[in-house]
């Protein structure tokens, strides 16, 4: 294997070591996987001349793993070349190949059970947990490495309702197993301050998931990962920062069906979330997920009513419980009824919870890719 000219923490010199056919790692977050995988990807394909198809949860997280494999090429001074390709016209997806000296090639791609058909090469399933359909694209996947290729499985865990889980906790399936929890990541060399962290979560269960990589029994969770899963569309947006904002953003953004507006109010602790949604036919999708940190008020109710008025909201519905009283009072002011300020009591939250999960079983709402998304709705 070609010497890294980037240091490597231990445990992903021992991936990098491990010769096996089948590996599957359980690695906390922020940890480094998905440039592991895409090290050994390139290492190999450069001294084997064989290709590797990587895929990813959508086309963002496709393309942030392709540049890691760039990233890689560069630093092991190989001339690779990049393209960006249609791919299956019909799942309007994309390719992003990069192709090597040698003509070895490695070919990025958002994972669905038709992306994963097709290729005989090297496999990597990046953040595995996180793919829709993952027992479908499984079936599909599997047969393209009979041939004596390799297949690489990383993520952190979702819940035991995906094939990670199974793939991971599987005795005999001829995998071999890397864990690395948060304190084995510190032990071999992430500087991470786990003390800091397990505070700032601020949610067991979670702690528990992404950083000591255990797999959560979902059986009570009143949005289970699968369900969430299940809605997420890789098409979609994630989370927009409001320092970042520039109406450019919406590009070509033209709404065909009622746009809807939600507001949770923060100001110093907490992030203010404006969550835009369009409802087309009895679908609502999820358009824009834009978050605010400690923005005066005055600045967070001009961005907000600039957004009301470009997109033409029918409804916007603010917390009108605490400090975004006031906000919520201005804009229902400024808006009539096409503005509303809802006080979050116990049968409030109780309604939105149920009626989120009805739409969401219905398979009525669609959210982008986000695992902060995710975690909160689970949560």
């Amino acid at each position: 294997m070609t010497e890294s000219a980037i240091k490597l923490y231990d445990y992903q010199k021992r991936w990098l070591l491990d010769e096996s056919r089948f590996k599957v790692a359980n690695i906390c977050r922020q940890s480094g996987k998905s440039f592991m995988v895409a090290l050994e990807a390139v290492n190999d394909a450069a001294e084997t001349g064989k290709n590797w198809v990587l895929l990813s949860a959508g086309e963002r997280q496709s393309k942030e793993l392709m540049e890691k494999a760039r990233m890689h090429c560069e630093a092991m001074s190989l001339a690779a070349s990049n393209l960006e390709e249609d791919f299956f016209e019909d799942t309007k997806s994309k390719q992003l190949p990069i192709e090597l000296p040698n003509r070895a090639r490695l070919i990025g791609l958002p994972a669905n059970p038709d992306t994963a058909r097709g290729f005989s090469a090297n496999v990597v399933l990046d953040e595995f947990a996180f793919h829709k359909d993952s027992n479908k694209i499984w079936q599909a996947l599997f047969p393209t490495v009979s041939r004596g290729y390799k297949l690489r499985v990383v993520s952190t865990p979702q819940g035991k309702s995906n094939k990670f889980y199974s793939l991971f906790t599987g005795d005999d399936n001829k995998f071999s197993k890397h864990l690395v929890d948060i304190y084995q990541a510190v032990k071999d060399g992430v500087p991470h301050d786990i003390e800091e962290l397990h505070a700032g979560i601020d949610d067991e269960e979670a702690w528990q998931q992404e950083y000591l990589c255990q797999f959560l029994d979902e059986a009570t969770a009143f949005l289970t990962y699968d369900l969430i899963g299940s809605i997420e569309s890789a098409d979609l947006r994630a989370e927009l920062i409001f320092e970042n904002w520039d109406d450019a953003l919406l590009g070509n953004f033209k709404a065909v069906g009622p746009i809807y507006i939600g507001v949770d109010v923060g100001r110093k602790r907490d992030l203010t979330v404006i969550w835009i949604i369009e409802q087309v036919g009895d679908i609502f999708i999820t358009r824009f997920v834009i978050t605010l940190l400690k923005v005066p008020f005055t600045i967070q109710r001009n961005f907000l009513w600039h957004l009301i008025r470009i997109l033409n909201a029918a409804r916007t519905c603010i917390d009108g419980t605490g400090i975004g009283a006031q906000l919520a009072e201005d804009t229902v002011t400024e808006f009539g009824y096409r503005a509303e300020a809802v006080l979050f009591t116990a049968p409030v939250k109780n309604d939105i919870a149920n009626r989120t999960r009805t739409v969401a079983e219905d398979r009525r709402l669609l959210i982008p890719i986000s695992q902060v998304i995710r975690n909160d709705l689970h949560a």
